[in-house]
């Protein structure tokens, strides 16, 4: 009702009391993608092809505009589990069949240096770490928000938005054949905060993050959280073909609201890049630490085997290894060593340019001293026009005994192609 009511009042405001021309912009983002999966302890593997198209429209009209788009996504081939579906004698793809509407939203920029955005939306705040539209999967994580942003004091940007309603990436399956912890939606109060500014040698960002998933489903009550940390990132030329790039980030966690578990967490990354021409080199370590000493709210008996740093709302994708082995983080937390190699060229034959990119990562507890396991990922990009086609692998290989559910010898293979208008 609240999504309704905003949707509608917001629209009543497009109404301007002077004639202006409207302009409409079409919205085209399809995806043909064939994925596979060979993991330990399934005798089958997943040979997932699915197909995606967002088809919508914007119009705008002076400070106003308004977009609704639609979201529908089916397979070609479903020999995989979809994490909505029956079929879990494969190993999971996770992109179910589907049919919404991922956005429609309201946005004002009356307003100098302000952006007023109303309505079911994408939110990407700095890295996806926290919040983000989870990309990579066929249906996209949006949000029934209200969101502003604010840039009228030169080099300071504050983004403030409320949500209460997660829109999943499990599509209108979500929630079904007993599949209760991956709804549709998930409601809530969320809040998300976030305040930058730039300097000279890179932006410094503070952030408040508040989760309370309003859902009687406890393994989702206990993402219920506030985080709040700051990031800085920025680069600097060394010379014409050798640039340096660096990030460093740090969070606290603790639980909040609906959270049945007394917890508290640290996150942690550093980052650093070389651009040397056309190559691109890298390495960082990220830590999602662990809690051995959580307890629960109703009783404060100690919780057994502990509790972790948790980012719900992110795009998990990005992080972590593309296996997507730690979407959930391990209760005894996580360390990610990794380190990266890339090369880009820029007209080849007839595509305008060609990026390939190596990453290797070693995976190791923050609490217990446990190493999970190493993983190698390898990607070749080309873009053409509007094309994008992609050829991606992921190799993780768990070290000692299965340290989490799934913890999983695992082999993923892509190839797509992207058509965005």
């Amino acid at each position: 009702m609240r999504f309704l009511t905003c949707c509608l009042m917001s629209t009543a405001a497009l109404i301007p009391a002077t004639a202006q021309a409207v302009k409409l912009k079409p919205l085209i983002d399809t995806r043909l993608r064939y994925e596979s999966v060979d993991q330990a302890g399934f005798a089958k593997d997943a040979d997932a092809i699915t197909a995606r198209a967002r088809l919508g429209v914007e119009a705008v009209q002076g400070p106003f505009s308004f977009l609704v788009e639609a979201e529908s996504s089916f397979a070609i081939k479903e020999s995989y589990f979809s994490g909505v579906n029956r079929k879990t004698t494969y190993p999971t793809v996770a992109d179910p069949e589907n049919v919404e509407l991922n956005r429609i939203q309201v946005q004002y920029k009356g307003i100098p240096g302000t952006v007023v955005t109303a309505g079911r939306q994408r939110i990407n705040l700095d890295d996806q770490r926290f919040v983000g539209s989870v990309g990579w999967r066929q249906n996209e994580q949006t949000f029934d928000a209200v969101r502003i942003e604010y840039s009228g004091v030169k080099n300071l940007k504050i983004d403030l938005a409320y949500s209460w309603s997660d829109r999943t990436i499990w599509g209108v399956d979500g929630g079904k054949r007993g599949f209760v912890n991956r709804p549709q939606a998930i409601n809530g109060d969320n809040i998300f905060a976030n305040a930058s500014y730039k300097t000279p040698y890179g932006t410094l960002t503070g952030f408040f993050y508040r989760i309370d998933e309003d859902e009687a489903v406890v393994a989702l009550q206990r993402n219920s959280s506030n985080s709040f940390g700051a990031r800085f990132a920025g680069s600097r030329a060394l010379s014409k073909a050798i640039k340096w790039s660096y990030t460093l980030s740090y969070a606290r966690q603790q639980d909040n609201g609906t959270n049945p578990l007394d917890y508290s967490a640290d996150y942690f990354l550093a980052e650093g890049g070389l651009d040397i021409a056309a190559f691109k080199l890298g390495a960082g370590v990220e830590q999602l630490g662990g809690d051995a000493s959580v307890t629960t709210k109703a009783t404060g008996a100690a919780f057994a085997g502990g509790f972790a740093f948790q980012t719900p709302f992110a795009t998990l994708h990005k992080f972590q290894g593309w296996a997507d082995k730690f979407l959930t983080t391990p209760a005894a937390g996580i360390t990610d060593y990794y380190g990266s190699a890339g090369y880009g060229l820029k007209k080849v034959g007839p595509f305008d340019t060609i990026t390939a990119t190596a990453v290797y990562h070693r995976y190791t507890s923050d609490v217990g001293s446990i190493v999970y396991g190493d993983e190698i990922n390898l990607q070749l990009v080309a873009k053409v026009k509007k094309y994008t086609f992609t050829a991606k692998y992921a190799d993780y290989q768990r070290k000692g005994i299965a340290s989490f559910a799934g913890d999983a010898d695992s082999k993923k293979f892509w190839l797509s192609v992207d058509w965005v208008f």
